[in-house]
């Protein structure tokens, strides 16, 4: 198992604590995978994302099982016909985050690592944290000073040392990259790490399973940094490939208006992703104003033949509203998704009678 530069294709082991090639180039994963038995993991007892083992860099007798708190097996909620919604606010720290960040945790007290480094918008630094003091890993937060106080709680709570960062996302990434470069820590990156898309991609294992060996026509991702996004690309990739599925579903992502990076370079038809000024939104989980793989996240949404649209703060808060008539409670930022899914119907008719799938990313409790 080795890291692999998408640019020049040097490996390197997981052991040297590369975040990134020597080149400059970003980090994939690449190692041998087993083709998952979903007649097994249908009627497994292991009612989490580790039934799934076979597809994951750890073999069943690993450390995972130190670090694991039963994340993953969400349930899928019907929030209208043809509309699915995977509420992934179930998890230990009620956020998405925690499929990649088990994996990527479980990965470091693997390898020995007792103290790590990562940057946030919040949800990834609570999980990292809480992930972290599960393992006995201490754990080096940094988020923007404008980070909502129930995720800063949320991470203080859990032991980690917490760094309060002025300015942009991008201001608290550099910062957290300087500490690494200083010290050579490893950097528990979502962004930078490909192992946290090898937890992020059970979210596809799931629908699959749960949709009786059947995929959605469309997904609905929300895209800030794209973990999700890229390790649901990663499963389709791998469905595919095994012949479990005879095509690719789309991949509908969605940004927020004021900061939509991706979606810019997407309308005009670039290969690349120039950084845009945030000019700040309610959507703080997906305010990314230079997203790290913008390529790769169009590329993704390209090979699906998918699109990405982006919506503005005052239909969020419409459709947090609404998702909240119906019962759902989620963080500001997961209300996106519910909202695009409004616009995508009206820009593709046809989507109404089409199965799509959506997430809700995180709890509502999370935002203030």
């Amino acid at each position: 198992m080795n890291y692999i530069c998408v640019e020049c294709k040097s490996t390197f082991p997981l052991e040297s604590h590369k975040w990134k090639c020597d080149c400059g180039g970003l980090l994939n994963l690449e190692y041998e995978k087993k083709l998952i038995d979903f007649n097994i993991t249908s009627s497994s007892r292991n009612h989490s994302l580790w039934k799934y083992i076979d597809a994951l860099p750890f073999n069943e007798e690993d450390v995972w099982q130190d670090v694991t708190m039963g994340e993953g097996d969400t349930p899928l909620i019907k929030l209208a016909e043809n509309l699915y919604a995977k509420a992934e606010y179930y998890m230990p720290t009620l956020s998405f985050k925690d499929r990649g960040v088990a994996v990527l945790i479980a990965m470091a007290k693997k390898l020995g690592i007792d103290r790590v480094v990562a940057d946030s918008s919040g949800n990834a630094g609570s999980s990292i944290a809480a992930f972290g003091a599960r393992a006995g890993i201490q754990c080096d937060i940094f988020v923007a000073d404008s980070t909502s106080d129930k995720k800063i709680k949320q991470i203080e709570a859990h032991g980690a040392v917490i760094h309060k960062i002025p300015g942009t996302r991008e201001d608290v990434a550099n910062a957290a990259i300087a500490m690494v470069e200083e010290t050579n820590l490893f950097y528990a990156s979502h962004i930078y790490n490909p192992l946290f898309w090898e937890g992020t991609k059970t979210y596809v294992y799931e629908i699959y399973e749960q949709m009786d060996g059947q995929l959605p026509e469309a997904f609905i991702i929300p895209v800030g940094n794209g973990t999700l996004l890229m390790g649901a690309y990663i499963a389709l990739q791998e469905l595919l490939e095994n012949g479990q599925i005879d095509k690719m579903p789309k991949i509908l992502a969605v940004q927020a208006t004021a900061c939509a990076p991706i979606q810019k370079a997407f309308v005009d038809g670039s290969t690349v992703v120039d950084s845009v000024e945030n000019k700040g939104t309610l959507a703080e989980g997906i305010a990314i104003a230079a997203p790290a793989r913008g390529a790769e996240i169009l590329k993704a949404v390209r090979a699906t033949d998918g699109d990405i649209i982006t919506i503005t703060d005052e239909e969020t808060s419409e459709a947090r509203k609404e998702l909240a008539r119906k019962g759902v409670y989620v963080e500001i930022t997961a209300a996106v998704n519910y909202a695009a899914y409004s616009r995508y119907i009206e820009k593709y008719p046809d989507l109404k009678n089409q199965k799509v799938v959506l997430p809700l990313c995180g709890a509502g409790i999370k935002s203030n």
